[in-house]
C-alpha cells in the first residue's frame, strides 16, 4: 500500500527544512508518494489566498501532511487567515502532540488544539480602548483531548499530569479539570496527578524528568511546550503532530518561518525531520520511525549548536542503511 504525503514548505525557512525532511523520507525506500503544495503568507500575497483550494484538495486526498512554517503578521491583514489553523479546523485535528527529549527528559505534551483562547472570539469596545478575548472550553473537546492523552500515556510510562488553573479560572479550567478527572478515572492503570500551570512551568525547569505525559488546554500547552523545547535543545529540534479522528494528520516543526535566517543555508532541519519521523510512526512504520528519531536526537545532543542540512543528512544516512 502506498501512502500519499502532501508537503507544504510554506514561508521562510520552511522552504529549506521541509525539502530536507522529504529528502530523508525518500531515502528510506518506503512506499510513499510525495507531492508538494503551496500555502502561506507569500502565497497569499501572490494569489490572495493563504491556503488555495487546490492545496486543500491535495491535503484531503492525502494520508498525511508535512507542513513547514508560515509567516504570521503581527497586525490584522484583511483576507489573511493562518493556513495551519485552517487545516486544524478543516480536518478537526483536535490533538497537538509535542515531545521533548534529552538525557533524562522524555516527556510528551498533549495540547487541546481547537478552542480555548485560540477560538478567535475577540472584539474591541470603548472606541478601541478595550480588547476582549473569550476563552471557550467545552466538555466535548476536553473529554476527547484527555482521552487521547490517556491513550498516549498507556503506550509510555503510564503517568499523566493534568495541567490547569482552576483555582482562578473556576468555570473554564474548572470544567476542563472536572472532565479530565472523570476520564482518567476510567484508566486505573495510569498514575494521575494535577498541577497548576504556573507550578508546572516551575517544575519543568526544576525537575523535568518527573513528567511523562502532560495534558492541558490550548494556550497553556503552547507555552509549556516551548518551555520544554528550551530545556531539550530549542525549537530547532521540536517536532509536533496534529491528530484527529481520521485522516489526514498534519505534522510540523514547532519553529516559525525565521525570516532573519531564511535563504542563508543555516536553518536547522531536525525539527522537520523529527516531525517526519512522527508521521512515519503514525502511518505504521514504527521501527524505521524509532530509528530515525534516535539518530536525529543523537545529532542534536552532541553539543553542536549549528549544523547545516547537508551535515545532518550525511549523519542520517545510517537510517537508509538500516531500512535497506
Amino acid at each position: 500500500m502506498t501512502h500519499t504525503i502532501t508537503a507544504i514548505p510554506g514561508d521562510g525557512i520552511g522552504q529549506e527544512v521541509i525539502p530536507a525532511a522529504i529528502h530523508v523520507l525518500e531515502s528510506l525506500n518506503l512506499p510513499l508518494s510525495i507531492q508538494f503544495a503551496d500555502a502561506g503568507f507569500r502565497t497569499f500575497e501572490s494569489t490572495g489566498d493563504a491556503l488555495p483550494a487546490e492545496t486543500l484538495r491535495l491535503c484531503e486526498a492525502s494520508d498525511a501532511v508535512l507542513f513547514g512554517a508560515t509567516q504570521s503578521p503581527m497586525t490584522k491583514v484583511e483576507g489573511y487567515s493562518s493556513p495551519i489553523l485552517t487545516l486544524r479546523r478543516q480536518f478537526d485535528l483536535f490533538a497537538n502532540l509535542r515531545p521533548a527529549v534529552k538525557d533524562t527528559i522524555d516527556l510528551l505534551i498533549v495540547r487541546e488544539n481547537t478552542e480555548g483562547l485560540y477560538s478567535r472570539r475577540e472584539r474591541v469596545e470603548d472606541d478601541g480602548q478595550t480588547a476582549i478575548a473569550e476563552r471557550v472550553i467545552t466538555a466535548r473537546a476536553s473529554e476527547r483531548i484527555v482521552r487521547a492523552a490517556c491513550d498516549q500515556a498507556m503506550q509510555r510510562r503510564r503517568k499523566l499530569t493534568i495541567v490547569h488553573k482552576a483555582n482562578v479560572l473556576k468555570e473554564t479550567c474548572g470544567l476542563f479539570r472536572r472532565i479530565a478527572l472523570d476520564v482518567t478515572a476510567q484508566y486505573p492503570e495510569l498514575a494521575v496527578d494535577e498541577v497548576l500551570v504556573d507550578t508546572a512551568a516551575m517544575l519543568l525547569v526544576q525537575h523535568p524528568a518527573r513528567f511523562d505525559v502532560i495534558v492541558t488546554t490550548n494556550l497553556f500547552g503552547d507555552i509549556l511546550s516551548d518551555l520544554a523545547a528550551g530545556l531539550t535543545g530549542g525549537l530547532g529540534i521540536a517536532p509536533s503532530a496534529n491528530l484527529g479522528a481520521g485522516r489526514p494528520a498534519v505534522f510540523e516543526p514547532v519553529h516559525g518561518s525565521a525570516p532573519d535566517i531564511a535563504g542563508q543555508g543555516v536553518a536547522d532541519p531536525r525539527a522537520a525531520i523529527l516531525s517526519a519521523a512522527m508521521l512515519l510512526q503514525w502511518l505504521g512504520y514504527a521501527e524505521t520511525a524509532a530509528h530515525l528519531t534516535r539518530i536525529t536526537y543523537a545529532t542534536a545532543h552532541t553539543g553542536q549548536t549549528k549544523l547545516t542540512a547537508d551535515a545532518i543528512l550525511q549523519q542520517l544516512q545510517q537510517v537508509t542503511n538500516h531500512a535497506q
